[in-house]
């Protein structure tokens, strides 16, 4: 390594140690955070002052015109599911069905399924009141609230592993965009280790876990609207519409003939399937009160207020990814494979490993992970879907005080701050460590 390659990595560094310091100690916002980190990048690694702050709306611009279209058409789709009654009309007829000692498992299923199409955070705040309520009800086995965590623990782990290995998620979807791997291949790979891992990180790992934790009373999420939720079976379809779309646009590339003129591949379009969905859910869900001033502005202003956080914080992370590629870093990195033989699965988990810890967000994460990572699979001739899949786990390594989930998941269930590490940020490091292992295991098969 030369001196310049000492200097980029001590430059990248200090840039995200400065934005840590602001978002941990300095209680600033990520977007602010995440922007200082990254012109304290170019300008330590000595880019122009007018070619960093290039790169920064290069950045933003990038993700905001790719990936936000995803993300603001899944919040909107959450808030439908939401305020209509859906989401909880689908998790409550499962719980029915099920026993005592089946619930931790449909509690698993059903967040697998729910927060397919959504985002973490809009998954976990129409899920875990519902599971919350259904845990109340558990026959109490001697240590009721471990009783209760044994039951809210599998809906967390589903609804993260497939926020970190599954598209439509816009972190993993916009993983397979930046490093053109099939979307096809990389959901299908992505589900197969999903599910062996939420077994492993919800319904075991709380055998463990949950002895002994008290719990306190939960914040619950209440309905902003009184609607009667629609049936059943149309929630399923609008839940699951997005998926079949995009699964059946990547299955007619492959098989000829099935693609019906186009319109299959077409409407496989992550961005452009999410908004059927969207058209479809709005008369479904709402039904005669769609047209309701009160219903529309419902419906938006909680679509509104989550999008401008969100987009705000994976912007400002597709800034730092930007400045660190205009720096010269994903090169570097590049060279370092092919020099020392570090494995590229195992790279691209580390580099999202560093990025979740320093950043907290999973998904800014991820942007800066494949943002660096292209020449690196170029160079190497790694499979572009296990390294989506690699850096997908690493995105979710050891939840703490900066990831505004971790303070999310403890609210909702009542755990003391240091029992919330004990439980959900073990969990999130099982699903990483895990999710790493998996994928190692698959590169040796396909």
């Amino acid at each position: 390594m030369t001196g310049g390659d000492i200097r980029l990595i001590a430059a990248a560094l200090a840039g995200i140690i400065l934005a840590i310091v602001m978002i941990v100690r300095g209680r600033l916002h990520p977007f602010i955070g995440l922007l200082c980190g990254a012109f304290a990048v170019g300008l330590l690694a000595g880019l122009p002052l007018a070619d960093t702050a290039k790169a920064v709306q290069k950045g933003v611009g990038d993700i905001v015109g790719g990936t936000g279209l995803v993300v603001a058409l899944g919040l909107s789709l959450g808030a439908m599911l939401h305020l209509s009654g859906a989401a909880a009309s689908l998790a409550t007829g499962a719980l029915r069905l099920t026993g005592p000692k089946a619930a931790p498992w449909a509690t698993l299923g059903i967040a697998i399924v729910i927060g397919l199409p959504l985002f973490f955070e809009t998954g976990l705040v129409l899920l875990l009141p519902i599971v919350v309520a259904a845990a109340k009800a558990m026959p109490d086995e001697g240590d009721r609230d471990a009783t209760k965590l044994r039951l809210i623990m599998p809906a967390l782990a589903g609804l993260g592993v497939v926020h970190a290995l599954v598209p439509p998620h816009p972190g993993p979807l916009l993983a397979v965009e930046a490093l053109n791997a099939s979307l096809g291949l990389t959901m299908l790979y992505g589900i197969l280790i999903a599910i062996p891992i939420a077994i492993l990180a919800g319904p075991v790992l709380a055998k463990f876990v949950t002895p002994g934790i008290k719990l306190t009373e939960p914040v619950m999420s209440e309905t902003v609207v009184d609607l009667a939720p629609p049936p059943r079976g149309v929630s399923l379809f609008i839940v699951l519409l997005p998926i079949v779309l995009i699964a059946s646009g990547e299955m007619a590339k492959l098989i000829p003939g099935l693609n019906g003129g186009g319109l299959l591949a077409a409407a496989s379009n992550p961005v452009l399937a999410l908004l059927i969905t969207n058209l479809l859910a709005l008369p479904l869900l709402f039904g005669r009160r769609l047209s309701e001033a009160k219903i529309q502005d419902a419906i938006w202003f909680e679509t509104m207020g989550a999008a401008g956080a969100i987009l705000l914080a994976i912007g400002a992370g597709g800034a730092l990814k930007q400045v660190l590629v205009s720096a010269g870093l994903s090169d570097l990195l590049a060279r370092l494979v092919m020099m020392y033989s570090i494995s590229p699965l195992l790279l691209g988990w580390l580099v999202a490993v560093g990025i979740r810890l320093a950043a907290g967000s999973a998904t800014v994460a991820t942007i800066t992970a494949v943002g660096i990572m292209p020449g690196v699979v170029a160079a190497s001739g790694a499979s572009p879907e296990l390294v989506v899949l690699a850096i997908g786990a690493g995105s979710v390594f050891f939840s703490h005080v900066n990831d505004p989930g971790f303070w999310l998941v403890k609210g909702y269930m009542g755990t003391s701050t240091a029992d919330t590490f004990r439980t959900w940020s073990v969990l999130e490091t099982v699903i990483s460590v895990a999710g790493l292992a998996l994928v190692v295991g698959l590169s040796y098969i396909v």
